[in-house]
């Protein structure tokens, strides 16, 4: 059975991490000057490490179906 999760995975985190990046970017930055997140911006944050996840995934996906 070939069954390779890695491109539907890498699309699902690339897809959530750009949106991400989208709504931390055009969002309020009054929204984390509170305490409780130490004034950063998680949802950009979060967005870049989806995405670059999803592209490593993507990456792999593509280079196994090379070797076969």
């Amino acid at each position: 059975m070939n069954l390779d999760v890695r491109l539907p995975m890498g699309l699902l985190f690339l897809i959530l991490g750009v949106l991400l990046l989208i709504y931390g970017a055009v969002s309020d930055p009054a929204i984390y000057a509170a305490h409780h997140n130490l004034g950063l911006n998680i949802n950009l944050i979060c967005g870049v490490m989806f995405s670059a996840f999803g592209l490593l995934m993507l990456f792999l996906a593509r280079r196994g179906k090379k070797k076969e």
